[in-house]
């Protein structure tokens, strides 16, 4: 895999009232991303907080996304909260549909949505959640994406039953044999030159190294980090100046999509 062109994609809005979880203010991280996952009120997020994200992402050019969790202020929505299947696909309905009126209300359609921290994690790996929240995107939202990593059963259902998907690269977090990025609920500063060549060498071979210090393959169309890691500008700016001297174009997800299609097409 040698990749000319990557969505850049950031979880934005994270806060609550006068708190903020993000180690840097949304308005310099917008100017640097293509794609932004908007806290939708159970992790982080308030009405007034995803009204002017929306609008800020807007003003530059982002696509919209839809970033719901767990209903876990306290945690940050990075500790699992036990229900079943349908209780939890619910909460995302609520969520993703909170988030799209505020799109709507600024003139946009909603581009993705990607479960944040621990539901993210826990449906990557239950047949039952991706199979309810696919279903639900079907129905509701047939055009939007759904963000998440290649390797996950919500990737494969989405495949299956035709929803489109992106599956993403995570600059700032570990990877293990499986494919899986490694789970934290903490993460400290992180070296952003060496990020940054992290993420140059899985666009242009493919390729991440594990914890456990052997080469797996990864595919992907966007690359995400994020505004809770400490640094995240600077690793942000790294990312990105790193991609263009090394020829890789930060692009919509869109046309990432269609290009990958095109060359999936011409492999046939």
């Amino acid at each position: 895999m040698q990749l000319s062109a990557v969505d850049l994609n950031c979880d934005m809005g994270e806060g609550f009232g006068r708190w903020s979880i993000a180690d840097a203010d949304d308005v310099s991280i917008m100017g640097l991303i293509s794609s932004a996952n908007i806290a939708t009120g159970f992790h982080a997020g308030d009405p007034s907080l995803m009204d002017r994200t929306v609008k800020l992402a807007m003003q530059h050019g982002v696509g919209v996304g839809a970033h719901p969790g767990y209903r876990d202020l306290q945690g940050f929505g990075r500790r699992k909260i036990a229900g079943s299947a349908e209780e939890i696909v619910n909460d995302v309905i609520y969520q993703v549909g909170a988030l799209r009126e505020f799109a709507r209300k600024h003139g946009t359609n909603l581009q993705h949505v990607k479960p944040h921290g621990a539901l993210y994690m826990e449906i990557a790996v239950s047949a039952d959640l991706s199979r309810g929240f696919v279903d639900f995107m079907r129905r509701a939202a047939p055009d939007a994406y759904i963000f998440c990593m290649g390797q996950s059963l919500t990737y494969q259902i989405a495949v299956e039953m035709g929803q489109p998907v992106v599956r993403e690269f995570y600059a700032d977090r570990d990877y293990d044999a499986s494919g899986s990025i490694v789970f934290a609920r903490q993460v400290g500063r992180t070296d952003p030159a060496r990020v940054a060549e992290k993420v140059v060498r899985a666009c242009r071979e493919g390729k991440v190294r594990t914890v456990d210090g052997a080469d797996i393959d990864i595919e992907f169309e966007s690359i995400c980090f994020h505004s809770d890691t400490p640094g995240c500008v600077e690793m942000a700016v790294a990312i990105r100046d790193a991609l263009i001297a090394s020829g890789v174009r930060i692009a919509p997800v869109s046309e990432i999509v269609r290009r990958a299609e095109t060359v999936s097409r011409r492999a046939i």
